[in-house]
């Protein structure tokens, strides 16, 4: 009997509410969250689910050979309201061999900012973890705080050990790694909620790979073509933001990934064959390494989204998933 083919996934948003805002997983698959399909015959199966069935028809071959059953990354809209509790969050190596998961390698896209919008990345100054500490206990840690004031449109990687918050009101489209490893720093006096954090990750369990330098803010990276510009160009995931003025016809190619289309303003369309998915702003939709060819069209003089995807590159770290080198090579 012939399979059926995959198709364009909407998930049902998960929101989880706190002293400051709110967090809205739009694509995620961390077990304790874990995004449900809207609609279609997969529809009411979760995210990790389709995986556990379909596995590299929907991330393709090299992603599922490195990262196994797990989606990889994940995308959430944060609405900040207050003072977001200052974190932190390990690398691979560190994720991998002391909590057995993924580290936390992310971007966050200022969807919208108010004028008293600003983000915590790192330090004012070089300090040490005595001084942490010591502002810390004293609660004098906003003076060694660098506060960065954001407009909407700028993007910052938040780089593994760098501390990162947010102040005032703005809404941050977050893409990271699949993972949950974000460990409270200062929480700034609030209460935290009871899914922001796990109790077992504490600050002083992330002194040793926290970033104690002062922040320098790093070089943007390069454009792509007119009306795409790429904010993050990593092993673990790139982001493009399209300024979609004209259809575009997308093939599979040679990056044999996923893609997450989440649309920042205006309307899109998303057209595999003679079947129509509309993507309105705040809307997400994961088209399948299976999809490998489709339409993505502009339905509003103004229309933008971001790409994500996991391109395959020699250099992904084959510990991610300990099988991956065996696979790989099994294949040549």
């Amino acid at each position: 009997m012939e399979e059926k083919k995959l198709y364009p996934f909407r998930f049902l948003p998960l929101e989880d509410s706190f002293a400051w805002g709110r967090d809205c997983f739009k694509v995620a698959d961390l077990g304790y969250r874990d995004t449900v399909v809207a609609d279609g015959w997969l529809a009411a199966n979760t995210l990790s689910e389709v995986m556990d069935t379909y596995m590299d028809r929907v991330v393709g071959d090299h992603v599922f050979a490195s990262y196994g059953r797990l989606f990889p990354v994940q995308l959430k809209r944060i609405v900040c309201e207050g003072r977001m509790p200052l974190r932190v969050h390990p690398d691979d190596e560190i994720a991998s061999q002391r909590y057995d998961s993924l580290g936390r390698e992310k971007i966050w896209y200022i969807a919208k900012a108010a004028a008293d919008a600003r983000l915590c990345l790192g330090w004012s100054r070089n300090i040490d973890a005595s001084e942490l500490i010591g502002g810390i206990r004293s609660g004098g840690i906003e003076a060694l705080v660098n506060m960065v004031p954001v407009k909407a449109g700028d993007c910052f990687r938040i780089k593994p050990g760098l501390v990162h918050g947010a102040v005032g009101s703005l809404e941050i489209v977050e893409v990271s790694e699949s993972s949950a490893l974000d460990f409270c720093v200062y929480p700034w006096g609030q209460p935290l909620g009871e899914e922001e954090f796990d109790p077992a990750f504490s600050v002083v369990d992330a002194l040793d790979f926290i970033d104690y330098g002062a922040y320098a803010a790093p070089e943007a990276p390069a454009s792509g073509s007119e009306g795409m510009k790429f904010l993050a160009d990593l092993p673990q995931f790139t982001v493009r933001k399209m300024d979609l003025r004209d259809p575009l016809h997308i093939t599979g190619g040679d990056h044999n990934s996923y893609a997450v289309y989440h649309c920042l303003y205006g309307k899109a369309m998303v057209k595999v064959g003679l079947l129509e998915y509309k993507l309105e702003a705040g809307d997400t939709l994961l088209m399948p390494a299976e999809v490998d060819d489709f339409i993505l069209a502009p339905l509003a003089q103004t229309t933008s989204v971001l790409e994500i995807m996991t391109e395959y590159k020699p250099e992904m770290d084959a510990y991610i998933n300990p099988d991956a080198e065996e696979k790989l090579e099994d294949d040549e």
